[in-house]
């Protein structure tokens, strides 16, 4: 008599917790692996073939009377494109409508898909009320982060919280010294559960965070989840131009390559910077034109 096995799964005749048999066991996978066959709309051969395991060996295994060996049955999930946990999970009918954003998905490229999924999250994954109301600016420094972010925040009535300055509060210390203390990692761990404590504590804010936060995939995606992100967009030495008249010198001092450093971080970064809900170029605009163009795009885009 057969050893009855514990089978986990959703649907009959294999029922979550049930024991059934060996036998019934081997009926479901090679009855799987016929329906996934078919789906594909492949003969038995063409997959025999596909696998390289004989036709009859297949046959034997689609007629549940085949105890074929476990690297034998990764290459006919292979051959059927599909992952081997999909041979021992039942059919389950989906929408339509998620069928196609599936195929949609299926097709798309790895740096594309991840993108979408970013804007999944962002729209459906979180409270898109709460997200809107919180406003967040990206971008390299000198961008024009913390002169437009304070004057929107005047502006809309709410708080103005520049990230970096909290950091420094939560630790007590000067950012140099912090990434003199802990290193780059360090001070992405610390920027990250300040992000998180600011935005627990604000509803409604204008939040200037640092150009390189884009840096830490899972902090950005809470930054891009949790707030409408504005990337602040200029020329190179539009970027270097300001640093200088604002004398911070933290990432150029002692470089003889600043410019060229700088066009190589913006170009690295842009990719990044373009999963913002909207990108607002200030090169070559004044002040009061760039400030003009920030608030009228938030305002529409927020409406």
């Amino acid at each position: 008599m057969a050893t009855p096995t514990r089978i986990d799964s959703k649907h009959p005749p294999l029922r979550r917790g049930a024991l059934i048999t060996e036998e019934e066991f081997l009926a479901f996978v090679g009855a799987r692996v016929r329906e996934l066959r078919n789906q594909r709309g492949m003969t038995r051969k063409m997959v025999a073939q596909e696998a390289d395991v004989s036709e009859r060996h297949l046959a034997q295994l689609e007629s549940g009377e085949g105890n074929i060996s476990i690297v034998l049955l990764r290459r006919i999930a292979e051959a059927l494109n599909v992952s081997l946990a999909e041979l021992f999970v039942p059919h389950v009918e989906e929408p339509v409508e998620k069928q196609t954003i599936r195929r949609v998905l299926d097709k798309l490229p790895a740096d594309i898909l991840e993108e979408v999924a970013s804007r999944l999250l962002r729209e459906f994954g979180n409270d898109e009320t709460l997200r809107r109301s919180r406003v967040a600016l990206i971008g390299l420094r000198g961008a024009g982060k913390s002169t437009l972010g304070s004057r929107l925040a005047q502006e809309s009535n709410v708080p103005f919280v520049e990230l970096d300055r909290e950091i420094e509060r939560d630790t007590g210390m000067p950012l140099a010294e912090i990434f003199s203390l802990y290193g780059q990692s360090g001070y992405r761990a610390i920027e990250k559960r300040t992000l998180q404590r600011v935005l627990r504590e604000s509803d409604r804010a204008v939040v200037s965070v640092s150009g390189g936060v884009v840096s830490e995939k899972e902090t950005y995606d809470y930054l891009l989840s949790n707030c409408f992100t504005v990337w602040i967009k200029a020329q190179p030495d539009e970027h270097m131009s300001r640093v200088i008249a604002q004398g911070d010198f933290r990432a150029m001092a002692g470089s003889n390559q600043a410019m060229e450093d700088l066009r190589r971080i913006l170009e690295a970064r842009e990719p990044l910077y373009r999963k913002a809900d909207l990108t607002l170029d200030t090169s070559g605009s004044s002040l009061e034109q760039s400030f003009s163009q920030l608030k009228t795009a938030v305002q529409n885009h927020l409406q």
